[in-house]
């Protein structure tokens, strides 16, 4: 029995889904760890009180499910920065990996260097490399597909300075291009285990009876309006280890190879488009992704035979000292 504090974000009454969402996680793993005997506590994270709570509450360890502070997820990282600093062992990724994977372009740019395949891109202000492609336009430091509608995927240098123009504008933060890949999308789970990373069953992204004119992506509506078209037709799907031995062998190397450059630990989801021609791309590392019940890593851990609670209980264990 140990005595874990979950630490999660300070959430407003009003705030939006992907906020909101971190509350239902965060009782989800609080309930699995209580059911596995441990003395547990639930609060929300300020930078302010940190030092006070942990005073009063002594865990062992830190359950860490901080995705952002004033809702910003690229303020996610102070958490376990503070965490480390103070010697307090806490689950899932340490401060750098999650720095570094909150940069977009950042982590492309490392991927590149390590040799391994990602869409091209393009920034301001130069916007160096921009053809007359097509182009999505995403967030260059925020998740849950902030800013992804129908609007976001463009031709064209113009259209896409225009659109990264008017997100700076309603969303604020930085914005740039990726190269769009007209492909299978697939989000693949991983888990710290005891010898290396553990792959989970792949989870391939499909898109149902999709309209011919909308974008194939997983975009805001599909993950967090449960009754939009977007989500009713986006289903995740099991099963490519089994029929394209040869896709999984590439994409699992990958991931492998991911974790290892980043240094990442405890948990982690690496997004890949396959591009028409068969080649794994590399679109975004999440550290720390969602672990509610109903997400995609808990359902690629069910796939693999894994319960919730054991799930939690393997994410605790990568995080004892």
């Amino acid at each position: 029995m140990m005595r874990i504090l979950v630490l999660h974000s300070d959430i407003a009454e009003d705030a939006p889904p992907e906020e909101q969402d971190t509350l239902i996680a965060a009782k989800a793993v609080a309930a699995a760890l209580h059911s596995r005997g441990h003395m547990v506590s639930q609060r929300p994270f300020t930078q302010a009180t940190l030092g006070e709570l942990l005073s009063h509450e002594s865990p062992d360890i830190v359950f860490n499910l901080v995705e952002g502070v004033d809702g910003l997820g690229q303020l996610a990282p102070i958490a376990p920065r503070l965490l480390e600093e103070m010697g307090i062992a806490f689950t899932g990724a340490g401060a750098a990996a999650m720095d570094l994977t909150n940069d977009k372009p950042l982590t492309k740019q490392r991927l590149r260097d390590a040799g391994l395949a990602t869409p091209g891109w393009s920034e301001p202000p130069d916007w160096r490399g921009l053809g007359e492609g097509t182009y999505i336009v995403k967030s260059a430091l925020e998740d849950a597909s902030l800013g992804l509608d129908d609007g976001c995927v463009v031709s064209g240098a113009e259209a896409v300075k225009r659109r990264a123009r008017e997100c700076e504008t309603r969303h604020g933060g930085r914005w740039f291009a990726e190269e769009f890949v007209e492909g299978r999308e697939f989000n693949i789970a991983v888990l710290q285990g005891k010898s290396g990373p553990l792959i989970f069953p792949m989870a391939e992204m499909r898109f149902d009876s999709w309209p011919m004119n909308k974008p194939r992506i997983v975009g805001y509506d599909a993950k967090w309006d449960e009754s939009s078209p977007a989500s009713l037709q986006t289903v995740r799907a099991f099963g490519v280890e089994q029929a394209e031995p040869l896709l999984a062998t590439r994409l699992r190397a990958a991931c492998e190879k991911v974790w290892v450059i980043f240094g990442l630990s405890g948990f982690a989801r690496v997004d890949f488009r396959v591009s028409a021609s068969g080649e794994p791309l590399i679109l975004e590392i999440n550290t720390n992704p969602c672990i509610s019940p109903d997400a995609g890593f808990a359902a690629a851990a069910a796939e693999a035979g894994v319960p919730y609670d054991l799930l939690i209980a393997r994410i605790v264990e990568a995080a004892i000292p």
